[in-house]
């Protein structure tokens, strides 16, 4: 059964006022993101990986240079599925409950897990992704090259950000810092994480 590009869990204007245009997502969402998932299709099809999950894809395609092709599409299916779920309209902020209790725990404090993130974000060179995961009971943050996903190291993704220069040129330009922290405090959508944390 072929992949489907998901709906967004919003409207495409819904996140306007707070810095993530409409136009961003008809780019993103409607040519990068749609485009991962045809090529994806057409590279399974008739393959021993057809009827298999985007995260088994993932996983079996990771090291094997051969399958290069399909781990980049697969991979970014799956990154770009759950990036949309970590935004929300009116999100951003602090976090409360466990999942507040945990980044306090494991960082110190939720200002240093910010400057973590916002670090790894900003200094990732060239396209990728950065991360909160739950590596082994820990939380972390990482980041990662291209298309490269957590899964694939056993780590347990709980919320990213794109810092692919496609998700944010037409909003920030070339301001990727300006991007970060717009992401942090008006676009975080804190109860989906909390529910990723809760579930692992």
């Amino acid at each position: 059964m072929a992949f489907e590009l998901p709906e967004l869990p919003y409207a495409a204007d819904a996140l306007e006022s707070s810095g993530m245009s409409k136009e961003t997502f008809s780019y993103h969402h409607g040519k990068h993101h749609a485009a991962y998932v045809k090529n994806l299709n057409g590279m399974i099809e008739g393959t021993d990986l057809a009827g298999s999950s985007l995260e088994e894809i993932v996983k079996a395609t990771a090291n094997d240079p051969g399958k290069a092709g399909i781990f980049n599409n697969a991979a970014q299916v799956w990154n770009h599925s759950f990036f949309w779920q970590c935004m929300k309209p009116g999100g951003g902020g602090k976090p409360d409950g466990a999942l507040a209790e945990k980044i306090t725990a494991d960082f110190g404090s939720y200002e240093a897990f910010v400057e973590e993130f916002k670090k790894a974000a900003a200094t990732q060179f060239g396209s990728g992704w950065a991360w909160l995961v739950l590596d082994n009971g820990t939380l972390k943050v990482t980041k990662t090259a291209n298309a490269a996903n957590p899964i694939v190291e056993g780590a347990i993704p709980l919320l990213t950000l794109d810092v692919w220069e496609h998700a944010y040129y037409l909003d920030f330009q070339n301001a990727r810092p300006g991007y970060i922290e717009n992401f942090l405090e008006k676009l975080v959508n804190w109860d989906f994480v909390a529910e990723n944390l809760a579930a692992a």
